[in-house]
């Protein structure tokens, strides 16, 4: 099946059941799958209009809107390729990713045009850019670069997008057939675009569907932006595979009354994001003497039921993924009463690789390997940690335009994924770290970065950091380990309110680094960091909130 077949069967089996829920001008409406596919009949129109054939690449430069989906379905129906593209990168990352792939034409957002308009000049393959959200107010923006407008388009082919011989009807994709180039988040350097299948995404919908069950009445809440590969799978073409509906929330501040309006039964998040909703929740119960009471002593499930009620009432499941989770908050959820599942995934594999099975949970663990997918622990050592290496349906073709790069992680239909981990007794997935961020010290013991930040996360002062290996000039052998913190300045903030007294930088780094080393005791002696490094800046980020390792390095020129 490809993503194209996908569509018109849910077209064809259930047009009036409703697709995608949205706001618009302050009220709630919504497009059934019928109409959904007749608007995606509408933008294949418009690209065979601007001359686009099978092949390809098209790009989605823009935040999440209801016209995101018909846009990406109208760009893969006719066999052309979809290049999402975050909206928050920088201008010559978005300059790459176009010139990488040779993008031919552009849906954008307004106020894009600036950037775009220094783009056209540069790119030979950028033949059109189509503008979106253009109104009064933004006009003069976009007069900076020629531009096709979305409405004009669409009405100078309507007519021929609703007649026979449409566009949509004459070209097609195979299963074959490259859908999507998604480019990686860039935590290691440069931007790779992995060639993603139709056939690729929908093995992984079908994985995903039979590890975790999703039905037609559901209603999943779209929160994460759909240049995310786990955004995508799950929120663009799940609910076109089960025929059920997807609420796009206005933005992150109205989540919660986003959901009180519309009761979604299924939230796909990150972990950041449901790591804040906690604390707000926790927050809101301390507050309320009667509220702790019954949450400290054996009622939790009844304060969370209100809280549930608040989100509409009818959330049945939240899945992590996008990155690791800590512990605490899939426990403080689960003491709520909400099931909440931690997966796995890589962009490269479309993306899901694991998920915990709903009604059997193993907290600390990714999960098991998906229906259809193999996972194996390659080189374990005596821990029995080694590299998580995978194959399925749901493996990418490669890196588009960069063979060097692919031959590194695809081994004989095997991906590499970097990371290591472990299988434990019940044949859950562990991931322990990544691959290239190991420390490896002078008597040849591995030690985890991420063991040791999770520890030193612990401090209330601290609000993130990087645990990583160094050597001291001269040495040549081994590594030992250091430490990047950046401080809680709202903790310290609050000391000074509390105290009457400003704190000096010196005090806090000091306090910063008495806390770690109190946490730190808890980790054998070889773990601790000999370096602890205090910088007030917080670390450059991928917008999944990723940190970028390969910035930041232990200075060795200090003491």
């Amino acid at each position: 099946m490809t993503i194209k077949d996908c569509l018109n069967r849910a077209a064809n089996e259930s047009p009036d059941d409703i697709a995608l829920r949205f706001k618009q001008d302050g009220q709630w409406t919504t497009i059934n799958y019928g109409q959904l596919r007749e608007r995606v009949w509408h933008v294949s129109e418009m690209l065979a209009r601007l001359g686009v054939v099978e092949g390809d690449r098209v790009a989605i430069y823009r935040e999440n809107s209801p016209e995101w989906f018909e846009i990406y379905h109208g760009i893969v129906g006719i066999g052309a390729i979809a290049v999402p593209v975050d909206a928050k990168l920088r201008e010559q990352e978005v300059a790459h990713i176009f010139h990488d792939c040779g993008v031919s034409v552009v849906f954008a957002s307004c106020r894009f045009a600036e950037i775009l308009a220094g783009m056209k000049e540069r790119l030979r393959d950028l033949r059109a850019i189509v503008m979106l959200d253009i109104d009064e107010r933004n006009q003069h923006l976009c007069d900076k670069v020629d531009h096709h407008t979305y409405k004009g388009l669409w009405q100078e082919v309507a007519e021929r997008a609703m007649a026979e011989g449409r566009a949509f009807g004459r070209m097609s994709p195979t299963a074959s057939s490259p859908a999507s180039f998604i480019y990686t988040s860039g935590t290691t350097g440069r931007q790779k675009g992995a060639v993603l299948t139709h056939h690729n995404f929908m093995s992984n919908v079908d994985s995903i569907d039979r590890a975790v069950h999703f039905t037609k009445e559901d209603n999943l809440v779209l929160i994460l932006p759909l240049h995310h590969s786990f955004a995508f799978t799950t929120t663009v073409l799940l609910p076109v595979y089960k025929h059920c509906q997807v609420t796009l929330v206005e933005n992150l501040k109205t989540i919660k009354a986003n959901m009180a309006e519309t009761a979604p039964t299924v939230m796909l998040a990150v972990p950041l994001l449901l790591e804040k909703m906690l604390a707000r929740v926790l927050d809101g119960i301390n507050s309320k003497k009667i509220a702790k009471l019954m949450y400290d002593y054996g009622l939790a499930k009844v304060v969370g039921k209100k809280v549930k009620d608040g989100l509409g009432g009818a959330l049945r499941l939240v899945v992590s993924g996008g990155a690791p989770i800590s512990p605490a908050t899939l426990l403080g959820w689960g003491k709520l009463g909400f099931c909440i599942v931690e997966g796995y995934g890589i962009t490269e594999t479309a993306p899901v690789l694991a998920v915990n099975p709903p009604g059997k949970p193993r907290v600390g663990t990714v999960g098991r390997p998906l229906p259809g997918v193999s996972i194996e622990i390659r080189n374990p050592n005596p821990e029995g940690v080694g590299e998580i290496v995978a194959r399925g349906e749901n493996v990418m073709q490669g890196y588009w335009n960069n063979p060097a790069e692919t031959a590194k992680v695809l081994v004989d239909g095997w991906y590499h994924t970097g990371d290591l981990g472990y299988f434990d007794e019940k044949g859950y997935l562990v991931i322990s770290g990544r691959k290239k961020s190991l420390i490896v010290n002078r008597e040849g013991k591995n030690i985890y970065p991420e063991e040791v930040e999770r520890q030193v996360l612990k401090s209330t002062y601290v609000l993130e950091c990087l645990a990583m290996g160094y050597r001291e000039p001269g040495e040549d052998t081994g590594e030992r380990v250091g430490l990047i913190v950046v401080p809680n300045l709202e903790v310290f903030d609050a000391m000074e309110e509390e105290g009457g007294e400003r704190l000096t930088d010196g005090q806090i780094e000091e306090l910063v680094r008495s806390d770690i080393r109190q946490q730190l005791a808890a980790l054998s002696d070889y773990k601790r960091p000999r370096k602890i490094e205090v910088r007030f800046e917080e670390f450059e980020k991928t917008t999944t909130q990723k940190i970028k390792r390969y910035l930041y390095a232990i200075d060795t020129a200090g003491n």
